[in-house]
């Protein structure tokens, strides 16, 4: 495969990626309805259509049928009156009339062939049509049915996320917290068994006191001593 047929396939991955994600089924299949309903709506102009045609040609074989009639009702009279010219006349007029009336009977034969099979291919065209709307229903209905229980599992989905990153966040909180307890415990041992010095200053008080308090002890003595000298 070529640079440019790679490139092809790539776009056209992606662009149907994109329509993939754009199309909504349930428009695609109402637009699928709509057209096959327009196919249907034609056929059923073509019967009337067809069915107009043949009631037209009918009253034009019927208009003949009454002339034809008459040209034979005049022959007949013309030769009553031994005018057997005219008798003939008529009769030929009546012979070219019944040619007209026999080539119309044809196409009505052929415009009720024709309106049979429109009517037929009608009737089938329908009965898909309504196939196809119930079926479309259906799935339009199972679609939106699987759409919502998707929104609902991605609710879930983050709300299940957003708790595991609570939960995540309790715990570092609770590690914290006994890391604290636990070099606050350290530093209190330190400080009892006298490794760490308590920079408070508590301790280099007492110092300073009982240092004091042995000074005053040997001021003491020592007066004591001198006035025994004395003596």
């Amino acid at each position: 495969m070529g640079f440019l047929d790679r490139v092809s396939t790539v776009v056209q991955a992606k662009m149907n990626k994109i329509m993939d994600k754009i199309e909504d089924p349930r428009e695609t299949l109402d637009l699928s309805y709509e057209k096959q309903l327009q196919l249907l709506q034609n056929v059923k102009r073509g019967v009337a259509e067809v069915t107009t045609s043949k009631k037209r040609i009918e009253l034009q074989k019927a208009k003949l049928q009454a002339n034809i009639d008459k040209l034979d009702g005049q022959a007949r009279e013309a030769l009553a009156a031994g005018r057997e010219d005219l008798a003939r006349k008529a009769l030929e007029n009546k012979a070219a009339l019944q040619a007209q009336s026999a080539s119309l009977d044809q196409q009505i034969s052929d415009l009720n062939e024709q309106q049979q099979k429109l009517i037929a291919a009608e009737s089938r065209l329908a009965t898909k049509v309504e196939a196809f709307r119930t079926r479309k229903e259906t799935i339009k209905a199972q679609y939106s049915a699987a759409e919502a229980q998707v929104k609902v599992t991605e609710s879930v989905t983050g709300i299940s996320e957003e708790m595991a990153d609570v939960g995540m966040a309790v715990q570092r909180a609770e590690e914290k917290t006994e890391n604290m307890k636990a070099r606050s415990a350290a530093l209190d041992e330190l400080l009892d068994s006298g490794t760490l010095t308590d920079l408070s200053g508590g301790d280099e008080l007492a110092a300073e006191l009982a240092k004091a308090k042995a000074q005053s002890s040997v001021d003491d003595e020592l007066a004591k001593m001198k006035s025994e000298m004395k003596r």
